[in-house]
Formats: C-alpha cells, sequence, structure tokens
C-alpha cells in the first residue's frame, strides 16, 4: 500500500481516523451503498434543519480511499445548504485529496473515492421527492449519482 502514489499521507490519516464516523439516531436521511469490487459498504445519515444539513455521519468499512472521501465528504457538507449541496461535483472531492488523476487512471479506483457522494445524492434526491411529493423538485440528482462514473 505504501508504494502506491494514491495512498498519500492526507488518504491514510483519514483513513484510520475518520471524521464523523458513527450513527444517528432517527435521521432524516439514510443510504446504504456498496462497492462489491473492493468490498467497500457505508451507511451514510444526515439530518436536516431549515433547509441545511445539521449533522451527518457515515459508518461501514472500506479501503482507505473510500473511508478517506467519505469523511471529508462529510466535513464539506456539513452545516452546508441543500440547494448548495445538490451542486456538490465530484471534482470537489477528488481535489480536496489530490484524487483527479483517478477518473483517467484507475476506473476501479474512481468508485472507492466516490461511493459516499454516490450515497449523498441518491439520499438528497429521495428526500426532497419523499419531502416535496415532486420528483421535479429533485432535479437531476438520481441522474447524477447513477453517472458518477
Amino acid at each position: 500500500m505504501s508504494g502506491d502514489p494514491i495512498y498519500t499521507e492526507m488518504i491514510i490519516e483519514y483513513s484510520r481516523n475518520p471524521s464523523n464516523y458513527g450513527k444517528l439516531e432517527n435521521p432524516h436521511i439514510t443510504r446504504h451503498d456498496s462497492n462489491p469490487l473492493c468490498g467497500d459498504s457505508i451507511d451514510l445519515y444526515l439530518n436536516i434543519d431549515d433547509n441545511k444539513i445539521s449533522d451527518v455521519k457515515f459508518d461501514g468499512k472500506g479501503c482507505a480511499i473510500c473511508m478517506a472521501c467519505s469523511s471529508v465528504l462529510t466535513e464539506l457538507i456539513k452545516g452546508k445548504d441543500l440547494d448548495d449541496v445538490k451542486k456538490f461535483e465530484k471534482d470537489e472531492l477528488l481535489s480536496e485529496l489530490g484524487l483527479e488523476h483517478l477518473i483517467k487512471t484507475s476506473p476501479v479506483r474512481i468508485k472507492c473515492a466516490l461511493l459516499s457522494l454516490k450515497a449523498l445524492k441518491y439520499g438528497i434526491y429521495s428526500y426532497f421527492a419523499e419531502k416535496m411529493n415532486d420528483i421535479e423538485s429533485a432535479g437531476n440528482l438520481k441522474d447524477e449519482a447513477a453517472n458518477l462514473y
């Protein structure tokens, strides 16, 4: 693992000591997703207050890249307005950890890196569709999640 340039110190540190790791009691949004190729499996939990993400946690297990990206994603979206989070793009997440090159160089690892973002997009889509009873209000989140990689 240490010989691979994608395993930077930051990725290793976040995977060993992830931020916002755990579960929320009675979350407004919960979403499970997995990557069977790598064995990654996460659950994402969000609480929403006044259209903002008041709390976010993730639980599960996965490779260092999956854990690091999930951790960073939770840091980036906590306290943000859902309308802003809906627009969150994969490049933002990848650049936080210096993983932009994965898009071209490692199609298998990109699935690890974007698993939490995919879960987030599907979770918010479901939340909007359920709460607003209007799938159009959910925008293109479902399509975005399906086409992340």
